[in-house]
Protein backbone atom coordinates (compact mmCIF):
# COMPACT_ATOMS: atom_id res chain seq x y z
CA UNK A 1 0.00 0.00 0.00
CA UNK A 2 2.81 2.56 0.68
CA UNK A 3 4.35 1.82 -2.49
CA UNK A 4 1.00 2.53 -4.29
CA UNK A 5 0.43 5.89 -2.24
CA UNK A 6 4.07 6.90 -3.47
CA UNK A 7 2.88 5.83 -6.53
CA UNK A 8 0.06 7.94 -6.85
CA UNK A 9 1.47 10.89 -5.15
CA UNK A 10 3.87 11.17 -7.34
CA UNK A 11 2.55 10.59 -10.23
CA UNK A 12 0.11 13.50 -9.42
CA UNK A 13 2.84 15.77 -8.60
CA UNK A 14 4.14 15.52 -11.88
CA UNK A 15 0.92 16.10 -13.54
CA UNK A 16 0.29 18.98 -12.08
CA UNK A 17 3.59 20.44 -12.08
CA UNK A 18 5.30 19.29 -15.01
CA UNK A 19 2.40 17.76 -16.95
CA UNK A 20 1.03 21.51 -18.12
CA UNK A 21 4.28 22.67 -19.24
CA UNK A 22 5.33 19.59 -21.12
CA UNK A 23 1.82 20.05 -23.27
CA UNK A 24 1.91 24.13 -23.91
CA UNK A 25 5.41 23.58 -25.33
CA UNK A 26 4.13 20.56 -27.73
CA UNK A 27 1.84 23.28 -28.43
CA UNK A 28 3.60 26.40 -28.79
CA UNK A 29 6.08 24.38 -31.22
CA UNK A 30 3.79 22.22 -32.80
CA UNK A 31 6.64 19.60 -31.87
CA UNK A 32 5.45 16.32 -29.62
CA UNK A 33 9.31 15.21 -28.93
CA UNK A 34 10.32 16.91 -25.70
CA UNK A 35 7.10 16.41 -24.36
CA UNK A 36 7.05 12.89 -25.40
CA UNK A 37 10.71 12.12 -23.96
CA UNK A 38 10.13 14.11 -20.80
CA UNK A 39 6.93 12.60 -20.28
CA UNK A 40 7.81 9.11 -20.81
CA UNK A 41 10.91 9.99 -18.99
CA UNK A 42 9.01 10.86 -15.49
CA UNK A 43 6.76 7.92 -15.74
CA UNK A 44 9.88 5.47 -15.90
CA UNK A 45 11.58 6.82 -13.23
CA UNK A 46 8.64 6.93 -10.89
CA UNK A 47 8.23 2.60 -11.98
CA UNK A 48 12.12 2.81 -10.61
CA UNK A 49 10.60 4.19 -7.43
CA UNK A 50 8.42 2.20 -6.95
CA UNK A 51 10.80 -1.62 -7.42
CA UNK A 52 9.80 -2.36 -10.92
CA UNK A 53 13.18 -3.15 -12.93
CA UNK A 54 12.73 -3.79 -16.69
CA UNK A 55 15.07 -5.74 -18.63
CA UNK A 56 14.76 -5.66 -22.43
CA UNK A 57 15.54 -8.38 -24.71
CA UNK A 58 15.69 -8.57 -29.58
CA UNK A 59 16.01 -5.23 -30.00
CA UNK A 60 18.11 -6.15 -32.85
CA UNK A 61 14.54 -7.04 -33.75
CA UNK A 62 13.23 -4.03 -34.61
CA UNK A 63 13.47 -3.12 -38.31
CA UNK A 64 13.91 0.72 -39.72
CA UNK A 65 10.96 2.10 -40.32
CA UNK A 66 7.37 2.49 -39.26
CA UNK A 67 6.21 -1.11 -37.62
CA UNK A 68 3.28 -1.75 -35.53
CA UNK A 69 4.48 -3.32 -31.82
CA UNK A 70 1.56 -5.53 -30.73
CA UNK A 71 2.21 -6.76 -26.78
CA UNK A 72 0.53 -8.97 -24.35
CA UNK A 73 -1.57 -6.84 -22.21
CA UNK A 74 -1.66 -7.88 -17.98
CA UNK A 75 -1.26 -4.78 -15.94
CA UNK A 76 -1.23 -1.00 -15.46
CA UNK A 77 2.53 -1.13 -15.35
CA UNK A 78 3.52 -3.19 -18.48
CA UNK A 79 2.65 -0.28 -20.53
CA UNK A 80 5.42 1.88 -19.42
CA UNK A 81 7.59 -0.41 -19.43
CA UNK A 82 6.72 -1.79 -23.43
CA UNK A 83 7.17 2.41 -24.42
CA UNK A 84 10.14 2.75 -22.18
CA UNK A 85 11.97 0.01 -24.20
CA UNK A 86 10.93 0.94 -27.66
CA UNK A 87 13.74 3.19 -28.79
CA UNK A 88 11.81 5.40 -30.83
CA UNK A 89 8.71 7.40 -30.41
CA UNK A 90 5.81 5.90 -31.12
CA UNK A 91 2.19 6.95 -31.29
CA UNK A 92 -1.11 4.53 -29.93
CA UNK A 93 -4.99 4.39 -30.78
CA UNK A 94 -7.06 6.11 -27.75
CA UNK A 95 -10.23 6.37 -26.44
CA UNK A 96 -11.54 9.35 -27.95
CA UNK A 97 -12.93 10.75 -24.69
CA UNK A 98 -9.46 11.48 -23.62
CA UNK A 99 -9.48 13.99 -26.90
CA UNK A 100 -11.80 15.83 -24.93
CA UNK A 101 -9.64 17.03 -22.15
CA UNK A 102 -8.11 20.80 -22.40
CA UNK A 103 -4.85 21.08 -23.94
CA UNK A 104 -4.10 17.45 -23.34
CA UNK A 105 -6.33 16.03 -26.79
CA UNK A 106 -4.51 19.18 -28.54
CA UNK A 107 -1.15 17.66 -27.50
CA UNK A 108 -2.15 13.77 -28.22
CA UNK A 109 -3.05 15.12 -32.09
CA UNK A 110 0.38 16.65 -32.22
CA UNK A 111 1.55 13.27 -30.99
CA UNK A 112 -0.01 11.68 -33.77
CA UNK A 113 -2.40 9.84 -31.82
CA UNK A 114 -5.82 8.47 -33.28
CA UNK A 115 -8.73 8.82 -31.62
CA UNK A 116 -11.12 6.02 -31.48
CA UNK A 117 -15.22 5.51 -30.62
CA UNK A 118 -15.24 1.61 -30.55
CA UNK A 119 -18.82 1.62 -30.14
CA UNK A 120 -19.33 3.09 -33.60
CA UNK A 121 -18.79 0.98 -36.41
CA UNK A 122 -17.93 4.29 -38.55
CA UNK A 123 -15.96 5.89 -36.07
CA UNK A 124 -13.84 3.17 -35.38
CA UNK A 125 -13.21 2.32 -40.11
CA UNK A 126 -11.81 5.81 -40.06
CA UNK A 127 -9.72 5.84 -36.93
CA UNK A 128 -8.03 2.49 -38.95
CA UNK A 129 -7.44 4.73 -42.08
CA UNK A 130 -6.23 7.80 -40.19
CA UNK A 131 -3.50 5.03 -38.75
CA UNK A 132 -2.87 3.85 -41.53
CA UNK A 133 -1.98 6.99 -43.38
CA UNK A 134 0.29 7.84 -40.58
CA UNK A 135 1.92 4.71 -40.83
CA UNK A 136 2.79 5.20 -44.48
CA UNK A 137 4.09 8.33 -43.53
CA UNK A 138 6.31 6.60 -41.17
CA UNK A 139 4.93 6.57 -37.53
CA UNK A 140 5.06 3.59 -35.46
CA UNK A 141 1.89 2.38 -33.71
CA UNK A 142 1.86 0.27 -30.14
CA UNK A 143 -1.75 -1.69 -29.99
CA UNK A 144 -2.68 -4.34 -27.66
CA UNK A 145 -4.64 -6.81 -29.95
CA UNK A 146 -5.92 -9.05 -27.23
CA UNK A 147 -8.27 -5.32 -26.59
CA UNK A 148 -8.13 -5.18 -22.39
CA UNK A 149 -5.93 -6.79 -19.76
CA UNK A 150 -5.36 -11.15 -18.95
CA UNK A 151 -6.46 -11.23 -15.39
CA UNK A 152 -4.32 -14.18 -15.37
CA UNK A 153 -1.49 -13.08 -17.18
CA UNK A 154 -1.99 -15.50 -19.82
CA UNK A 155 -2.33 -14.19 -23.80
CA UNK A 156 -6.32 -13.78 -24.77
CA UNK A 157 -7.46 -14.32 -27.96
CA UNK A 158 -6.59 -11.79 -30.08
CA UNK A 159 -8.84 -9.00 -32.00
CA UNK A 160 -8.39 -9.07 -35.71
CA UNK A 161 -8.21 -4.89 -35.82
CA UNK A 162 -4.64 -4.53 -35.73
CA UNK A 163 -3.60 -7.26 -38.43
CA UNK A 164 -5.81 -5.16 -40.90
CA UNK A 165 -4.13 -2.00 -40.02
CA UNK A 166 -0.85 -3.68 -40.62
CA UNK A 167 -2.02 -5.28 -43.74
CA UNK A 168 -3.46 -1.77 -45.07
CA UNK A 169 -0.31 0.13 -43.86
CA UNK A 170 1.84 -2.45 -45.25
CA UNK A 171 4.29 -2.66 -42.39
CA UNK A 172 5.81 -5.10 -40.85
CA UNK A 173 4.41 -6.49 -37.21
CA UNK A 174 6.52 -6.91 -34.23
CA UNK A 175 5.72 -9.01 -31.48
CA UNK A 176 6.51 -8.07 -28.00
CA UNK A 177 6.32 -10.50 -25.38
CA UNK A 178 6.04 -8.52 -21.34
CA UNK A 179 6.44 -11.27 -19.00
CA UNK A 180 6.00 -10.59 -15.27
CA UNK A 181 4.70 -7.61 -15.31
CA UNK A 182 1.14 -9.06 -13.74
CA UNK A 183 3.01 -9.74 -10.52
CA UNK A 184 4.20 -6.38 -10.33
CA UNK A 185 0.56 -5.21 -9.91
CA UNK A 186 -1.85 -7.66 -10.10
CA UNK A 187 -5.50 -6.72 -11.56
CA UNK A 188 -7.68 -5.78 -8.70
CA UNK A 189 -5.40 -5.42 -5.73
CA UNK A 190 -4.19 -2.26 -3.93
CA UNK A 191 -0.33 -3.48 -3.85
CA UNK A 192 2.53 -2.92 -6.12
CA UNK A 193 5.11 -5.65 -5.72
CA UNK A 194 8.75 -4.77 -6.77
CA UNK A 195 10.15 -7.32 -9.16
CA UNK A 196 11.49 -7.50 -12.94
CA UNK A 197 9.15 -7.11 -16.24
CA UNK A 198 11.24 -8.49 -19.13
CA UNK A 199 10.19 -7.02 -22.39
CA UNK A 200 11.09 -9.31 -25.70
CA UNK A 201 11.42 -7.96 -28.99
CA UNK A 202 10.57 -11.08 -31.82
CA UNK A 203 10.93 -11.18 -35.10
CA UNK A 204 8.69 -9.16 -37.05
CA UNK A 205 6.48 -10.86 -38.96
CA UNK A 206 5.57 -8.95 -42.87
CA UNK A 207 2.29 -8.17 -42.71
CA UNK A 208 2.95 -7.18 -46.69
CA UNK A 209 2.74 -10.62 -47.18
CA UNK A 210 -0.54 -11.24 -45.87
CA UNK A 211 -3.92 -10.15 -47.92
CA UNK A 212 -7.16 -8.65 -46.12
CA UNK A 213 -8.94 -12.27 -46.71
CA UNK A 214 -6.05 -13.48 -44.19
CA UNK A 215 -5.97 -11.43 -41.67
CA UNK A 216 -7.29 -14.61 -39.64
CA UNK A 217 -3.48 -16.06 -40.66
CA UNK A 218 -1.85 -13.16 -39.38
CA UNK A 219 -3.24 -12.74 -36.39
CA UNK A 220 -2.70 -16.49 -35.25
CA UNK A 221 0.86 -16.38 -36.59
CA UNK A 222 1.83 -13.21 -34.57
CA UNK A 223 -0.25 -14.85 -31.51
CA UNK A 224 2.17 -17.89 -31.71
CA UNK A 225 5.27 -15.86 -32.13
CA UNK A 226 3.93 -13.98 -29.00
CA UNK A 227 2.84 -17.00 -27.03
CA UNK A 228 6.24 -18.76 -27.76
CA UNK A 229 8.78 -16.08 -26.34
CA UNK A 230 6.44 -16.04 -22.91
CA UNK A 231 6.96 -18.01 -19.60
CA UNK A 232 4.98 -21.19 -19.46
CA UNK A 233 2.61 -19.38 -16.77
CA UNK A 234 1.58 -16.65 -19.25
CA UNK A 235 0.93 -18.89 -21.92
CA UNK A 236 -2.91 -20.05 -23.07
CA UNK A 237 -4.49 -23.09 -21.56
CA UNK A 238 -5.71 -24.16 -24.31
Amino acid sequence: MIRLIIAYGTLALFVVFVGPVLVLHAIFTGRSEFMYRNGLGGVVRLTRMVGMRVRVEGKENIPEGACLFTANHTSTVDAPAIVGAIPRQIAVIAKKSLFAIPLVGRAFLIAKFIAVNRRDHESALASVEAAVREMQEGTSFLIYPEGTRSEDGRVLPFKKGAFVLAIKAGVPIVPVACAGAHRIWPINEWRIHPGEVLVRFCPPVEASAYTFEQRDALAQRVHDVMVAALPPDQRPLA
